[in-house]
């Protein structure tokens, strides 16, 4: 790899972690579902969401900017199902607060990638935002430089969903069992509060 190519992967790393850093909607998943079903879930829940990310900014690499207005037409839509979704999940953790978990380890990881790649991927403005960050970089960005890029944010937000599952597992395993209800609480209020905000947001 050249130098150009190793610069690029590195500023595509550092602008992943930044952009999956502030606490969203995804983030309250992947801290509820780390505290419910294990390290593992939390972080296919962050592997999910830098996917669709992934999905978003390739097309902004091939120039597929354009392909946001039909996208967008559909957003309301999208949001709509989306917020109905975190609000459903949000109410459900609440009234479920603290009780063992039946699905199987495999269909808890299954189940979390899946949704959090839908919830992201429901945001097609997403691939504006890769576009004007490509174009931010210029020629260098362009062709193989702009899939280095995109392989950089992918890295540097997968960097930070595995720091939040490890934190946020580590810290359920002091805490104990007597504490996840509150825990179920407070990240059940958060992510149906998301929910709400993406229904009502005109």
């Amino acid at each position: 790899m050249d130098t150009m190519h190793a610069e690029l992967l590195w500023q595509g790393a550092v602008l992943g972690f930044s952009i999956a850093a502030p606490v969203g909607p995804i983030g309250a998943l992947a801290i509820s579902r780390t505290m419910r079903d294990g390290w593992a879930a939390g972080l296919a829940t962050g592997l999910g969401a830098a996917s669709a990310d992934s999905v978003y900014g390739a097309a902004a690499a091939a120039g597929l900017a354009a392909v946001a207005g039909p996208a967008a037409a559909a957003t309301v839509w999208l949001r709509w199902a989306g917020g109905a979704f975190l609000v459903c999940y949000g109410v459900r953790l609440v009234a479920e607060r603290g009780r063992a978990q039946v699905a199987a380890p495999a269909r808890a990881r299954g189940g979390a990638f899946v949704s959090a790649f839908l919830l992201t991927l429901a945001n097609p403005t997403t691939i504006l935002a890769f576009a004007a960050m490509l174009g931010s970089f210029g020629a260098a960005a362009a062709g193989r430089g702009a899939l280095t890029l995109v392989v950089g944010v992918f890295l540097g937000s997968m960097a930070w969903w595995t720091v939040l599952a490890s934190v946020v597992s580590a810290a359920a395993a002091r805490l104990g069992g007597r504490w996840l209800p509150a825990l179920d609480w407070v990240c059940g209020c958060a992510v149906a509060a998301f929910g709400l905000h993406a229904l009502l947001r005109r």
